[in-house]
This record gives C-alpha cells, structure tokens and sequence, in this order.
C-alpha cells in the first residue's frame, strides 16, 4: 500500500493533489509544529494583475514553539473570510467553469468555523471530491504517532500499514532511507512536472493554489493533475 504523508495547507497548489492521488491513503500531518511564513495558511490564485496571496490571519503571537497545526486558531475580529471569497468571486467569475463549484465554496466561506483544522479539513474534502480523487485521509492528530522527522514519518507509515512511502522530491535531502528499508517500507519519490492547463487572465502562470485549476478546467482536472505523473525509486 503506497502512503504519502504532508502537512494541511489552504487552497494547495497542484503537486499537492497530485501526491494524494497517487496514494493508497494519505495522512494529512496536522500534530507537528506550524511554521511561519508556510503554506499552511496562504496560497496564491492568479488575478488580471498576477499572482495574489490569500492569507488566513491566525492567533499565534507569542505562541510560536509551542503551536501545533491542529492547535491553530484564527485571529480574532477579521473578516478575512468575506474578503476571500469576495476576491475569488471577483477573479474567476468569467473563468468557464466557476458557476458550477461557485456555490459550494461561497458556503465554505459563509460558515461560521470553530478552528483552523476544521476549515482545512472541510475545504480538502470538497476539493477532493471537485478532482474526483478518491484517496482515503488520515489524520496524524489521531493517530497518536510519536517521533520526529524521519522517524515520526516511518511511525507513521509502519501504523497505518504501508509498504511504500511516497515522498515529495524534497524528501531526498533529508529522508532516512535506511530505516525504512530496514522495517521493509520502500520509499519513492514524486518527480512533479507542473503541466500547463488554460488560465482565463491569458498566458500560464504555475504554482498557483488548486482552485485555479479547478475554476477553469473543471472535470478535466484531474487528467491534468495526472498527465505527468512520475515516481522515481
């Protein structure tokens, strides 16, 4: 069973996705440390001027060190929720398929949530289901998983089965891949190759959040999520 393994983010970007579809089951790591400045809490869609980052603005001063994701919470007293979507609605409402994902992302964005991960949580579910993967999720936060790096991932991959792990190509910089051949894990890693899909501002701007993709491919999504996909051992 291959098994991926990445932290939440808001609105992913493409090889985000494409990760998870090419997994068994991935485990959504959402009990380690959040980090500033990541992309767990902004992305970037693509406006008539360029790239825009949305940010969700979060309660985290004087709290850095000791702030796990699934512990975040959302500032207090800001209305970015509104601005977002107002955003959204403003940038892709000529896209060709926006009218038909429009409504349920307009109620994404009306919902009153209780936590950050709620709203991730919410918000990945829906995105999976608009790219038609149907890769089963898995929360570290409930898995009660110890260990850190390597170690917590191979934890990680040994508690939920695994017999392959696929990394992200970053992960050959730092991967232990030693003792995940030695628990008989193999590890492959994702060779991403953004593909070029059509943007209704013109011209082709990559890395921008999954809703780009989504407002303006619509159900040929995923084949183009998929339409250079690699693993590398």
């Amino acid at each position: 069973m291959i098994v991926s393994i990445n932290q939440p983010a808001y609105l992913p970007w493409l090889g985000y996705f494409e990760r998870i579809a090419l997994s068994d089951l991935h485990v959504v790591l959402d009990h380690v440390q959040f980090e500033k400045n990541s992309f767990t809490n902004r992305n970037k869609i693509r406006t008539a001027a360029g790239e825009l980052w949305l940010t969700v603005p979060l309660s985290t001063k004087g709290r850095f060190g000791n702030l796990e994701i699934n512990r975040l919470a959302f500032a207090p007293n800001n209305s970015w929720q509104k601005k977002h979507w107002d955003t959204l609605n403003q940038t892709y409402k000529k896209a060709p398929f926006f009218r038909q994902y429009a409504s349920a992302y307009e109620k994404l964005y009306e919902t009153e949530w209780t936590s950050f991960m709620s709203m991730i949580r919410a918000f990945l579910e829906q995105q999976l289901s608009d790219l038609e993967i149907t890769t089963k999720l898995v929360y570290s936060s409930e898995l009660k998983t110890a260990g850190t790096k390597s170690d917590l991932l191979l934890n990680l991959c040994r508690n939920t089965g695994a017999t392959q792990y696929l990394s992200g190509a970053m992960g050959r910089g730092y991967l232990d891949e030693r003792i995940f051949s030695e628990a008989g894990i193999s590890v492959i890693y994702q060779s991403y190759k953004h593909p070029e899909y059509r943007q209704h501002h013109g011209g082709f701007k990559p890395c921008m959040g999954i809703l780009d993709l989504i407002f303006n491919e619509g159900p040929r999504s995923l084949s183009i999520l998929l339409n250079n996909n690699t693993v590398d051992q």
